[in-house]
């Protein structure tokens, strides 16, 4: 017997950057083996500026520095080149990797600094490349009330706040699955008001999502030289200040608009460059239990920035001998534990009992139909597999037992459950519920007949998948 089952929002969603210009991408089944949960997105940085003579080569192989200066001293912001747009490269760079996302149940969150003087037909062709990938959160020219970016060379404030209305108006238009995220200024003690509030207040109000960025401690001269305490390329702050200017900003956004948006962080942690790994993972935790503590829910989602770094910025530092290798630091366990309490997990609610076949409904990671089975499990297992037949084997699906996450490839047999197990000792029978959710197979929305795409994704699923419960070895020769 199964049950239908609803995915819904985490009371705050949480993403988690992966790859940016201080490391590279890390693919999602590793991830997911380390993390044991899915985030509501992953986010990726990439940058546009097709009118430069050097584009499309990442602007630090394009322009090399004989005597490094900083990670922003170039033409061009240090990302990875976004190869869609003018090139139409759609088989390239973001694109692979927002499939990957996808068909791990996870959306897809988009950061491209882009060149201010881009005219609004450039725009359209972006919009025409995210429309296949369903929610699309798409965070353009962030930190945009500051000077170190590259766009902000090239235009003033007004004229950056200008042209993110006209990509908002574009989006809306040519691409209504994508959500823009104005990441600007916080609010300041000063004034009282948000930076650059007038110039950037129709952005504010035009845009789906408000977003500030703000590190607990920030070592904002890597990689040039090492924050010693001898230096002053650094900077630290309270981790309860942090929180309280980030809540006045989102009032002060409520007040100038008249509106209340969805607001989120989009870039958050401590730096153990300077913090170091022990106190780093103590001001994350921190800032996490304060947010589940507080009973006003102001805050709808942050982003880990981010998962692997060249430098401390992440729950891994990479490995200097090989780039393929993280290493662990303290803060990840204590970044999983939080992961997985409920403030923090996607809501999974049981429905009306299911006849098969059923439908399993994907329109984002925070939107989604499954269903649910019971199993009954006397004891600690020894074997704990889930078995696709030869009519299932195809479905691309992810599985969740009891808050941890399995993901079933297309063409892939057999899902091993066990490791659930390994941290969850059973000493009394439990009922545990596990559910079957179907983001798309290729990553991508189906197309309607108009040559829209539609809003969501349907897998028919014609039976349920054979559960194996063993509770002693095969065979023991003692």
């Amino acid at each position: 017997m199964a049950n239908r089952v609803t995915l819904s929002a985490a009371e705050c969603a949480l993403d988690l950057g992966d790859g940016s210009e201080r490391g590279l991408y890390v693919n999602q089944d590793y991830i997911l083996q380390k993390m044991r949960a899915v985030h509501r997105g992953i986010s990726l940085m990439y940058t546009y500026y097709p009118n430069d003579k050097t584009w499309p080569v990442r602007s630090s192989i394009a322009c090399p520095q004989e005597k490094p200066s900083g990670a922003w001293d170039y033409p061009y912001e240090d990302y990875f080149p976004y190869r869609g747009g003018r090139e139409g490269k759609l088989d390239d760079e973001p694109f692979n990797f927002m499939k990957e996302i996808r068909r791990h149940g996870q959306d897809v969150v988009l950061t491209l600094t882009i060149d201010p003087t881009l005219t609004e037909e450039d725009i359209v062709l972006i919009a025409n490349d995210l429309r296949p990938y369903g929610r699309v959160l798409l965070r353009v020219n962030h930190e945009c009330t500051g000077s170190w970016f590259c766009f902000t060379k090239r235009a003033s404030f007004q004229q950056l706040a200008d042209f993110y209305v006209m990509v908002c108006k574009v989006m809306h238009e040519h691409a209504p699955n994508v959500k823009m995220i104005l990441c600007a200024g916080m609010w300041e003690d000063e004034t009282g008001k948000i930076e650059m509030e007038d110039e950037f207040l129709e952005a504010f109000k035009v845009t789906d999502y408000w977003s500030c960025d703000q590190y607990l401690s920030l070592h904002w001269g890597w990689p040039v030289d090492i924050a010693t305490k001898e230096t002053n390329c650094y900077e630290a702050h309270n981790v309860d200040a942090v929180y309280d200017k980030a809540k006045k900003t989102l009032h002060r956004l409520r007040e100038i608009t008249g509106m209340n948006k969805p607001f989120v962080m989009s870039e958050l942690n401590a730096d153990g460059d300077v913090s170091g790994p022990y106190e780093q993972a103590l001001m994350m935790q921190h800032f996490m239990e304060r947010l589940q503590n507080d009973d006003e829910r102001w805050l709808s989602a942050f982003t880990m920035y981010q998962f692997r770094d060249d430098g401390r910025l992440g729950l891994e530092v990479t490995d200097p001998n090989n780039k393929d290798v993280g290493i662990e630091q303290p803060l990840l366990a204590v970044y999983r534990e939080q992961l997985h309490k409920p403030f923090f997990r996607t809501k999974i609610s049981s429905q009306e009992e299911c006849a098969l076949p059923c439908e399993l409904r994907w329109t984002s990671s925070e939107d989604a139909d499954g269903i649910e089975l019971s199993l009954n499990v006397t004891e600690n297992p020894h074997f704990a597999e889930v078995y696709f037949s030869e009519q299932l084997k195809d479905l691309n699906l992810m599985l969740e037992l009891d808050g941890w996450w399995f993901y079933k490839a297309p063409g892939t047999k057999c899902v091993d459950l066990m490791s659930y197990f390994f941290e969850h000792k059973i000493s009394q029978p439990v009922v545990l519920p596990l559910r079957f959710f179907a983001p798309p197979a290729d990553g991508m929305n189906p197309k309607a007949a108009d040559g829209t795409y539609k809003e969501s994704c349907v897998t028919v699923l014609p039976a349920l998948p054979e559960i194996r419960l063993e509770f002693e070895p095969v065979k023991v020769n003692k």
